[in-house]
Protein backbone atom coordinates (compact mmCIF):
# COMPACT_ATOMS: atom_id res chain seq x y z
CA UNK A 1 0.00 0.00 0.00
CA UNK A 2 1.14 3.17 -0.70
CA UNK A 3 1.73 6.05 2.25
CA UNK A 4 -1.24 8.30 1.34
CA UNK A 5 -3.80 4.75 1.55
CA UNK A 6 -2.18 3.85 5.24
CA UNK A 7 -3.32 7.44 6.30
CA UNK A 8 -6.78 7.23 4.54
CA UNK A 9 -7.16 3.92 6.28
CA UNK A 10 -6.51 5.41 9.44
CA UNK A 11 -8.71 7.88 9.09
CA UNK A 12 -11.25 5.67 7.78
CA UNK A 13 -11.23 4.10 11.17
CA UNK A 14 -11.25 6.93 13.26
CA UNK A 15 -14.18 8.42 11.25
CA UNK A 16 -16.48 4.53 11.48
CA UNK A 17 -15.45 4.90 15.91
CA UNK A 18 -17.53 8.18 15.84
CA UNK A 19 -20.30 7.18 14.52
CA UNK A 20 -20.41 3.81 16.04
CA UNK A 21 -20.05 5.80 19.42
CA UNK A 22 -23.20 8.10 18.11
CA UNK A 23 -24.88 4.66 17.91
CA UNK A 24 -24.29 3.53 21.00
CA UNK A 25 -25.00 6.88 22.46
CA UNK A 26 -28.59 6.72 20.69
CA UNK A 27 -29.42 3.68 22.60
CA UNK A 28 -29.15 5.74 26.33
CA UNK A 29 -31.19 8.63 24.78
CA UNK A 30 -34.72 8.63 25.87
CA UNK A 31 -35.63 12.27 26.62
CA UNK A 32 -34.85 15.79 26.26
CA UNK A 33 -32.66 15.63 29.28
CA UNK A 34 -30.31 13.00 27.68
CA UNK A 35 -30.17 14.45 24.46
CA UNK A 36 -29.31 17.43 25.60
CA UNK A 37 -27.28 16.93 29.03
CA UNK A 38 -26.51 13.06 29.12
CA UNK A 39 -29.04 12.99 32.03
CA UNK A 40 -26.26 14.82 33.82
CA UNK A 41 -24.40 11.38 34.03
CA UNK A 42 -20.85 11.80 32.89
CA UNK A 43 -18.06 10.97 34.61
CA UNK A 44 -14.65 13.13 35.94
CA UNK A 45 -12.44 11.65 33.40
CA UNK A 46 -15.72 11.92 30.45
CA UNK A 47 -16.23 15.37 31.51
CA UNK A 48 -12.59 16.64 31.82
CA UNK A 49 -11.77 15.60 28.57
CA UNK A 50 -14.76 16.47 26.58
CA UNK A 51 -14.41 19.80 27.82
CA UNK A 52 -10.81 19.82 26.74
CA UNK A 53 -11.15 18.46 23.56
CA UNK A 54 -14.26 20.91 22.39
CA UNK A 55 -12.36 23.93 23.66
CA UNK A 56 -9.11 23.74 22.19
CA UNK A 57 -10.09 22.38 18.45
CA UNK A 58 -7.90 22.72 15.68
CA UNK A 59 -6.04 25.63 17.63
CA UNK A 60 -4.11 23.36 19.79
CA UNK A 61 -2.24 20.99 16.80
CA UNK A 62 -2.34 23.72 14.33
CA UNK A 63 -3.02 27.26 15.44
CA UNK A 64 -0.59 27.26 18.74
CA UNK A 65 2.59 24.58 16.98
CA UNK A 66 2.49 27.39 13.72
CA UNK A 67 2.51 30.45 16.37
CA UNK A 68 5.66 29.31 18.11
CA UNK A 69 7.04 27.86 15.53
CA UNK A 70 7.35 31.33 13.56
CA UNK A 71 7.95 33.57 16.90
CA UNK A 72 8.82 31.56 19.41
CA UNK A 73 8.12 30.46 23.25
CA UNK A 74 6.47 34.47 23.43
CA UNK A 75 3.36 33.25 22.50
CA UNK A 76 3.33 31.07 24.97
CA UNK A 77 1.32 33.63 27.04
CA UNK A 78 -2.05 33.06 25.19
CA UNK A 79 -1.34 29.43 26.39
CA UNK A 80 -0.35 30.42 30.17
CA UNK A 81 -3.87 32.61 29.84
CA UNK A 82 -5.76 30.00 28.76
CA UNK A 83 -4.57 27.57 31.38
CA UNK A 84 -5.14 29.62 34.64
CA UNK A 85 -8.47 30.69 32.44
CA UNK A 86 -9.74 27.01 32.24
CA UNK A 87 -8.12 26.28 36.13
CA UNK A 88 -10.18 29.28 37.61
CA UNK A 89 -13.52 28.08 35.52
CA UNK A 90 -13.44 24.85 37.39
CA UNK A 91 -12.62 25.52 40.32
CA UNK A 92 -15.05 28.80 41.06
CA UNK A 93 -18.01 28.15 38.34
CA UNK A 94 -18.20 24.50 38.07
CA UNK A 95 -19.29 22.89 41.45
CA UNK A 96 -21.79 26.36 41.86
CA UNK A 97 -23.44 25.66 38.14
CA UNK A 98 -23.50 22.18 38.69
CA UNK A 99 -25.65 22.59 41.61
CA UNK A 100 -27.81 25.77 40.85
CA UNK A 101 -28.83 24.51 38.08
CA UNK A 102 -30.61 21.62 39.44
CA UNK A 103 -31.78 23.34 42.11
CA UNK A 104 -33.25 26.28 39.66
CA UNK A 105 -35.97 24.19 38.38
CA UNK A 106 -33.42 21.84 36.49
CA UNK A 107 -32.38 24.38 34.23
CA UNK A 108 -30.80 21.96 31.29
CA UNK A 109 -29.28 25.00 28.80
CA UNK A 110 -27.52 28.28 29.54
CA UNK A 111 -30.24 30.18 28.68
CA UNK A 112 -32.63 28.36 30.62
CA UNK A 113 -30.49 28.83 33.98
CA UNK A 114 -30.82 32.41 33.56
CA UNK A 115 -34.10 32.63 32.67
CA UNK A 116 -34.86 30.08 36.55
CA UNK A 117 -32.64 32.06 38.48
CA UNK A 118 -33.74 35.60 37.98
CA UNK A 119 -37.72 34.50 37.55
CA UNK A 120 -37.72 36.31 34.57
CA UNK A 121 -41.56 35.71 33.48
CA UNK A 122 -40.89 38.09 30.33
CA UNK A 123 -38.14 35.28 28.56
CA UNK A 124 -36.51 38.43 27.13
CA UNK A 125 -33.68 36.98 28.84
CA UNK A 126 -33.47 33.86 27.96
CA UNK A 127 -34.53 34.47 24.39
CA UNK A 128 -31.75 37.04 23.97
CA UNK A 129 -29.32 35.06 24.96
CA UNK A 130 -30.57 31.95 22.86
CA UNK A 131 -30.28 34.12 19.98
CA UNK A 132 -26.73 35.32 20.89
CA UNK A 133 -25.80 31.77 21.40
CA UNK A 134 -27.44 30.38 17.87
CA UNK A 135 -26.01 33.54 15.53
CA UNK A 136 -22.63 33.43 17.29
CA UNK A 137 -22.36 29.09 16.85
CA UNK A 138 -23.50 29.10 13.80
CA UNK A 139 -20.46 30.88 12.27
CA UNK A 140 -18.59 28.91 14.77
CA UNK A 141 -19.86 26.16 13.31
CA UNK A 142 -18.75 27.34 10.00
CA UNK A 143 -15.27 28.05 10.19
CA UNK A 144 -14.49 24.18 11.87
CA UNK A 145 -16.66 22.89 8.81
CA UNK A 146 -14.26 24.99 6.92
CA UNK A 147 -11.09 23.92 8.72
CA UNK A 148 -11.97 20.49 7.73
CA UNK A 149 -12.28 20.91 4.47
CA UNK A 150 -8.53 22.59 4.14
CA UNK A 151 -7.62 19.66 6.22
CA UNK A 152 -8.58 17.20 3.65
CA UNK A 153 -7.49 19.47 0.76
CA UNK A 154 -4.15 19.69 2.22
CA UNK A 155 -3.45 16.70 4.12
CA UNK A 156 -4.83 14.36 1.10
CA UNK A 157 -5.54 16.74 -1.67
CA UNK A 158 -9.38 16.08 -1.97
CA UNK A 159 -11.25 18.62 -2.98
CA UNK A 160 -11.91 21.60 -0.58
CA UNK A 161 -15.67 20.55 -0.81
CA UNK A 162 -15.25 17.09 -0.99
CA UNK A 163 -13.38 17.24 2.31
CA UNK A 164 -16.19 19.47 3.63
CA UNK A 165 -18.95 17.08 3.10
CA UNK A 166 -17.33 14.15 4.75
CA UNK A 167 -16.67 16.40 7.52
CA UNK A 168 -20.03 17.33 7.92
CA UNK A 169 -21.76 13.80 7.11
CA UNK A 170 -19.98 12.18 10.24
CA UNK A 171 -20.38 15.53 12.26
CA UNK A 172 -24.00 15.95 11.51
CA UNK A 173 -24.66 11.73 12.23
CA UNK A 174 -23.26 11.07 15.44
CA UNK A 175 -24.46 14.77 16.90
CA UNK A 176 -27.57 13.99 15.00
CA UNK A 177 -28.19 10.31 16.59
CA UNK A 178 -27.13 10.56 19.92
CA UNK A 179 -27.20 14.08 21.46
CA UNK A 180 -25.12 15.27 23.76
CA UNK A 181 -23.55 11.72 25.39
CA UNK A 182 -22.53 10.93 21.86
CA UNK A 183 -20.86 14.33 22.02
CA UNK A 184 -19.06 13.92 24.92
CA UNK A 185 -18.05 10.70 24.73
CA UNK A 186 -16.52 11.26 21.15
CA UNK A 187 -14.90 14.19 22.46
CA UNK A 188 -13.69 12.24 25.33
CA UNK A 189 -11.79 9.33 22.37
CA UNK A 190 -10.56 12.61 20.75
CA UNK A 191 -9.19 14.19 23.89
CA UNK A 192 -6.91 10.69 24.22
CA UNK A 193 -6.36 10.68 20.76
CA UNK A 194 -4.83 14.55 20.75
CA UNK A 195 -3.24 14.12 23.58
CA UNK A 196 -0.88 10.95 23.16
CA UNK A 197 -0.34 12.23 19.12
CA UNK A 198 0.99 15.66 20.84
CA UNK A 199 2.77 13.25 23.56
CA UNK A 200 4.59 10.81 21.21
CA UNK A 201 5.69 13.76 18.71
CA UNK A 202 7.72 15.20 20.96
CA UNK A 203 9.38 12.32 22.40
CA UNK A 204 10.46 10.53 19.77
CA UNK A 205 11.90 13.83 17.61
CA UNK A 206 14.10 14.83 20.29
CA UNK A 207 15.73 12.16 19.20
CA UNK A 208 15.50 13.04 15.33
CA UNK A 209 17.05 16.02 16.66
CA UNK A 210 19.99 15.18 18.66
CA UNK A 211 19.17 15.31 21.93
CA UNK A 212 17.80 18.38 24.09
CA UNK A 213 21.42 20.02 24.11
CA UNK A 214 21.87 19.78 20.14
CA UNK A 215 18.01 20.99 19.95
CA UNK A 216 18.13 23.60 22.02
CA UNK A 217 21.51 25.16 20.17
CA UNK A 218 19.94 24.51 16.71
CA UNK A 219 16.66 26.74 18.22
CA UNK A 220 19.09 29.44 19.01
CA UNK A 221 20.95 29.64 15.82
CA UNK A 222 17.71 30.23 14.01
CA UNK A 223 16.47 32.91 16.46
CA UNK A 224 18.48 33.68 19.82
CA UNK A 225 15.35 34.83 20.76
CA UNK A 226 12.56 32.08 20.22
CA UNK A 227 13.32 30.65 23.82
CA UNK A 228 12.54 33.68 25.58
CA UNK A 229 8.71 34.76 26.66
CA UNK A 230 9.85 38.19 27.11
CA UNK A 231 12.06 38.97 24.26
CA UNK A 232 9.78 40.29 21.41
CA UNK A 233 6.90 40.90 24.15
CA UNK A 234 5.01 44.25 24.51
CA UNK A 235 2.91 44.75 28.01
CA UNK A 236 -0.23 44.93 25.98
CA UNK A 237 0.44 41.73 23.90
CA UNK A 238 1.05 39.54 26.83
CA UNK A 239 -2.18 41.48 29.37
CA UNK A 240 -4.49 40.51 25.62
CA UNK A 241 -2.81 37.03 25.69
CA UNK A 242 -3.41 36.53 29.00
CA UNK A 243 -7.36 37.95 28.76
CA UNK A 244 -7.96 34.83 26.47
CA UNK A 245 -8.44 33.02 29.84
CA UNK A 246 -11.18 35.58 30.89
CA UNK A 247 -13.63 33.89 27.90
CA UNK A 248 -13.64 30.37 29.67
CA UNK A 249 -16.40 32.27 32.41
CA UNK A 250 -18.86 32.43 28.95
CA UNK A 251 -18.04 29.58 26.60
CA UNK A 252 -21.53 27.34 26.63
CA UNK A 253 -20.16 24.88 24.74
CA UNK A 254 -17.42 24.25 27.74
CA UNK A 255 -19.70 25.34 30.58
CA UNK A 256 -22.11 22.90 29.90
CA UNK A 257 -20.13 20.14 30.37
CA UNK A 258 -20.33 21.25 34.29
CA UNK A 259 -23.80 21.17 34.20
CA UNK A 260 -23.68 17.63 33.20
CA UNK A 261 -21.38 15.69 35.51
CA UNK A 262 -22.43 12.95 37.74
CA UNK A 263 -21.86 14.98 41.28
CA UNK A 264 -20.60 17.70 42.59
CA UNK A 265 -18.06 16.10 43.94
CA UNK A 266 -16.60 14.53 41.09
CA UNK A 267 -15.91 18.50 39.63
CA UNK A 268 -12.81 18.44 41.84
CA UNK A 269 -11.39 15.01 40.12
CA UNK A 270 -12.65 16.42 37.10
CA UNK A 271 -10.57 19.36 37.03
CA UNK A 272 -7.39 17.63 38.16
CA UNK A 273 -7.94 15.56 35.19
CA UNK A 274 -8.45 18.05 33.01
CA UNK A 275 -6.28 20.76 33.79
CA UNK A 276 -3.40 17.82 34.00
CA UNK A 277 -4.65 16.90 30.42
CA UNK A 278 -4.43 20.31 29.06
CA UNK A 279 -0.95 21.43 30.60
CA UNK A 280 0.42 18.54 28.91
CA UNK A 281 -0.96 18.89 25.83
CA UNK A 282 -0.22 22.65 25.58
CA UNK A 283 3.55 21.81 26.88
CA UNK A 284 3.33 19.08 23.75
CA UNK A 285 2.36 21.22 21.24
CA UNK A 286 4.81 23.82 22.39
CA UNK A 287 7.63 21.45 22.32
CA UNK A 288 6.37 19.89 18.58
CA UNK A 289 6.90 23.50 16.98
CA UNK A 290 10.38 23.86 18.73
CA UNK A 291 11.69 20.67 17.93
CA UNK A 292 9.97 21.18 13.99
CA UNK A 293 12.06 25.13 14.33
CA UNK A 294 15.10 22.33 15.13
CA UNK A 295 14.56 19.51 12.54
CA UNK A 296 14.46 22.18 9.63
CA UNK A 297 17.35 23.69 10.32
CA UNK A 298 19.41 20.65 10.86
CA UNK A 299 17.97 19.32 7.03
CA UNK A 300 18.64 22.46 4.87
CA UNK A 301 17.42 20.32 2.12
CA UNK A 302 13.46 19.94 3.72
CA UNK A 303 11.35 23.20 3.76
CA UNK A 304 8.10 23.51 5.25
CA UNK A 305 5.53 25.50 3.18
CA UNK A 306 2.86 26.35 5.98
CA UNK A 307 4.17 26.94 9.47
CA UNK A 308 0.55 25.35 10.77
CA UNK A 309 1.41 22.37 9.36
CA UNK A 310 4.05 21.47 11.63
CA UNK A 311 2.61 18.97 13.69
CA UNK A 312 1.38 17.00 10.37
CA UNK A 313 5.22 17.07 8.53
CA UNK A 314 6.82 15.86 12.30
CA UNK A 315 4.23 13.04 12.35
CA UNK A 316 4.83 11.76 8.92
CA UNK A 317 8.39 12.13 9.52
CA UNK A 318 8.67 10.35 12.33
CA UNK A 319 6.50 7.46 12.13
CA UNK A 320 5.15 4.88 9.49
CA UNK A 321 2.13 6.06 7.44
CA UNK A 322 -0.43 4.33 9.34
CA UNK A 323 0.85 5.79 12.78
CA UNK A 324 1.09 8.99 10.97
CA UNK A 325 -2.26 8.58 9.68
CA UNK A 326 -3.32 8.60 13.36
CA UNK A 327 -1.60 11.67 13.99
CA UNK A 328 -3.62 13.50 11.30
CA UNK A 329 -6.91 11.91 12.74
CA UNK A 330 -5.65 13.86 15.67
CA UNK A 331 -5.78 16.70 14.26
CA UNK A 332 -9.57 15.96 12.56
CA UNK A 333 -10.42 15.14 15.93
CA UNK A 334 -10.26 18.65 17.21
CA UNK A 335 -12.07 19.91 14.26
CA UNK A 336 -14.53 17.63 14.84
CA UNK A 337 -14.98 18.07 18.46
CA UNK A 338 -15.67 21.35 18.74
CA UNK A 339 -18.34 21.41 16.17
CA UNK A 340 -20.05 18.69 17.28
CA UNK A 341 -20.09 20.49 20.74
CA UNK A 342 -21.38 24.14 19.51
CA UNK A 343 -23.91 21.71 17.38
CA UNK A 344 -25.25 20.34 20.35
CA UNK A 345 -25.68 23.75 22.01
CA UNK A 346 -27.01 25.50 19.18
CA UNK A 347 -29.89 22.87 19.17
CA UNK A 348 -30.59 23.25 22.89
CA UNK A 349 -30.69 27.33 22.34
CA UNK A 350 -32.98 27.12 19.26
CA UNK A 351 -35.19 24.46 21.31
CA UNK A 352 -35.39 24.64 24.84
CA UNK A 353 -34.45 28.64 24.86
CA UNK A 354 -36.36 29.79 21.46
CA UNK A 355 -38.66 27.63 21.05
CA UNK A 356 -40.41 26.83 24.43
CA UNK A 357 -40.18 30.48 25.64
CA UNK A 358 -41.80 31.83 22.11
CA UNK A 359 -44.30 28.88 21.62
CA UNK A 360 -45.18 27.78 25.17
CA UNK A 361 -45.45 24.71 23.65
CA UNK A 362 -46.06 21.42 26.12
CA UNK A 363 -45.04 18.41 23.81
CA UNK A 364 -44.21 15.08 24.65
CA UNK A 365 -40.39 14.32 25.49
CA UNK A 366 -39.83 12.58 22.06
CA UNK A 367 -41.18 15.50 19.92
CA UNK A 368 -38.50 17.64 21.88
CA UNK A 369 -36.05 15.50 21.44
CA UNK A 370 -36.48 15.22 17.81
CA UNK A 371 -37.27 18.71 17.58
CA UNK A 372 -33.81 19.00 18.61
CA UNK A 373 -32.45 16.52 15.98
CA UNK A 374 -34.14 18.78 13.43
CA UNK A 375 -32.38 21.78 14.76
CA UNK A 376 -29.05 20.15 14.64
CA UNK A 377 -29.68 19.25 10.53
CA UNK A 378 -31.23 22.89 10.41
CA UNK A 379 -27.83 24.69 11.85
CA UNK A 380 -25.32 22.33 10.10
CA UNK A 381 -27.25 23.07 6.63
CA UNK A 382 -26.67 26.46 7.25
CA UNK A 383 -23.14 26.22 8.41
CA UNK A 384 -22.46 24.50 5.69
CA UNK A 385 -23.71 27.48 3.40
CA UNK A 386 -21.51 29.61 4.98
CA UNK A 387 -18.39 27.55 4.71
CA UNK A 388 -18.52 26.51 0.76
CA UNK A 389 -17.32 29.52 -0.07
CA UNK A 390 -14.15 29.27 2.02
CA UNK A 391 -14.63 32.25 3.60
CA UNK A 392 -11.27 33.57 5.69
CA UNK A 393 -13.26 35.87 7.24
CA UNK A 394 -15.69 33.25 8.96
CA UNK A 395 -12.08 31.99 10.25
CA UNK A 396 -11.46 35.32 12.17
CA UNK A 397 -14.73 35.00 13.59
CA UNK A 398 -12.97 32.43 16.00
CA UNK A 399 -11.58 34.41 18.28
CA UNK A 400 -13.89 37.56 18.13
CA UNK A 401 -16.99 34.92 19.03
CA UNK A 402 -14.18 33.79 22.20
CA UNK A 403 -14.28 37.60 23.00
CA UNK A 404 -18.31 37.83 22.45
CA UNK A 405 -19.11 35.21 24.62
CA UNK A 406 -16.35 35.69 27.41
CA UNK A 407 -17.74 39.07 27.77
CA UNK A 408 -21.62 38.83 26.90
CA UNK A 409 -22.08 35.77 29.37
CA UNK A 410 -18.75 35.84 31.51
CA UNK A 411 -19.72 38.65 33.98
CA UNK A 412 -23.28 37.17 34.30
CA UNK A 413 -22.79 33.30 35.26
CA UNK A 414 -19.84 34.91 38.06
CA UNK A 415 -22.68 36.95 39.65
CA UNK A 416 -25.18 34.75 39.19
CA UNK A 417 -23.17 32.22 41.10
CA UNK A 418 -21.69 34.47 43.70
CA UNK A 419 -24.06 37.70 44.51
CA UNK A 420 -27.57 37.29 45.34
CA UNK A 421 -28.56 40.79 44.51
CA UNK A 422 -28.29 40.49 40.19
CA UNK A 423 -31.15 41.09 38.72
CA UNK A 424 -32.62 39.72 35.42
CA UNK A 425 -32.41 43.70 34.11
CA UNK A 426 -28.93 43.93 35.11
CA UNK A 427 -28.12 40.89 33.49
CA UNK A 428 -29.89 41.89 30.10
CA UNK A 429 -28.27 45.29 30.59
CA UNK A 430 -24.65 43.54 31.16
CA UNK A 431 -25.03 41.26 28.51
CA UNK A 432 -26.13 43.37 25.74
CA UNK A 433 -23.07 45.58 27.01
CA UNK A 434 -20.58 43.31 26.69
CA UNK A 435 -21.30 41.69 23.10
CA UNK A 436 -22.06 45.20 21.64
CA UNK A 437 -18.47 46.49 23.26
CA UNK A 438 -16.88 43.26 21.71
CA UNK A 439 -18.35 43.61 18.49
CA UNK A 440 -17.28 48.00 18.16
CA UNK A 441 -14.07 47.05 19.61
CA UNK A 442 -13.40 44.13 17.31
CA UNK A 443 -13.77 46.28 14.60
CA UNK A 444 -11.56 49.35 15.03
CA UNK A 445 -7.62 49.26 14.79
CA UNK A 446 -8.21 49.64 18.54
CA UNK A 447 -7.90 45.78 18.40
CA UNK A 448 -5.10 44.88 17.46
CA UNK A 449 -3.42 47.10 20.87
CA UNK A 450 -5.70 44.84 23.33
CA UNK A 451 -7.91 42.07 22.57
CA UNK A 452 -11.66 43.33 22.72
CA UNK A 453 -12.78 40.34 25.24
CA UNK A 454 -10.85 43.04 27.84
CA UNK A 455 -13.01 46.22 27.48
CA UNK A 456 -16.12 43.95 27.02
CA UNK A 457 -15.71 41.90 29.65
CA UNK A 458 -15.07 44.81 32.40
CA UNK A 459 -17.80 47.39 31.08
CA UNK A 460 -20.15 44.26 31.14
CA UNK A 461 -19.04 43.37 34.56
CA UNK A 462 -20.02 47.51 35.62
CA UNK A 463 -23.26 47.54 34.19
CA UNK A 464 -24.46 44.35 35.47
CA UNK A 465 -23.44 45.57 38.84
CA UNK A 466 -24.71 48.87 38.50
CA UNK A 467 -27.95 48.47 37.10
CA UNK A 468 -28.70 45.08 39.49
CA UNK A 469 -28.19 47.91 42.37
CA UNK A 470 -30.74 50.13 40.58
CA UNK A 471 -32.99 47.54 39.97
CA UNK A 472 -32.79 45.23 42.71
CA UNK A 473 -36.22 44.17 44.74
CA UNK A 474 -35.92 41.53 47.20
CA UNK A 475 -37.49 37.89 45.43
CA UNK A 476 -37.80 35.09 48.07
CA UNK A 477 -37.80 32.30 45.70
CA UNK A 478 -34.80 33.50 44.16
CA UNK A 479 -33.33 34.24 47.93
CA UNK A 480 -34.30 30.72 49.30
CA UNK A 481 -32.57 28.79 46.07
CA UNK A 482 -29.14 30.81 46.22
CA UNK A 483 -29.16 29.53 49.97
CA UNK A 484 -30.07 26.11 48.98
CA UNK A 485 -26.89 26.25 46.39
CA UNK A 486 -25.10 27.39 49.02
CA UNK A 487 -26.28 24.53 51.55
CA UNK A 488 -25.86 21.74 49.25
CA UNK A 489 -22.12 22.72 48.17
CA UNK A 490 -21.25 22.67 52.04
CA UNK A 491 -22.68 19.24 52.69
CA UNK A 492 -21.33 17.91 49.00
CA UNK A 493 -17.84 19.13 49.70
Amino acid sequence: MTDNTYQLLAILIYLVGMISIGWFAYRKTSNLNDYMLGGRGLGPAVSALSAGASDMSQWLLMGLPGAIYVSGLVEGWLALGLTIGAWLNWYFVAPRLRVYTQVSNNSITIPSFFDNRFKDNSKVLRIVSGIIILVYFTFYVSSGMVAGGVFFESSFGYNYHTGLLIVAAVVIAYTLIGGFLAVSYTDFVQGLIMFLALIIIPIFGIYLTGGLEQTVESIRSVDPNMLSFFATASTAGIISSLAWGLGYFGQPHIIVRFMAIKSVKETTSARRIGISWMILALLGASATALIGVAYFQQNAGASLTDPEAIFIEMGQIIFHPFIAGIMLAAVLAAIMSTISSQLIVTSSALVEDIYKAVFKSDASEKTYVNLGRIAVLFVSVIALFFAWQKNDTILSLVSFAWAGFGAAFGPIILLSLYWKKITGTGALCGMITGAVTVFIWGNTELSGVLYEIVPGFLLSLIVTYIVSLITYNRNEEVEQEFDKTIKLLKENK
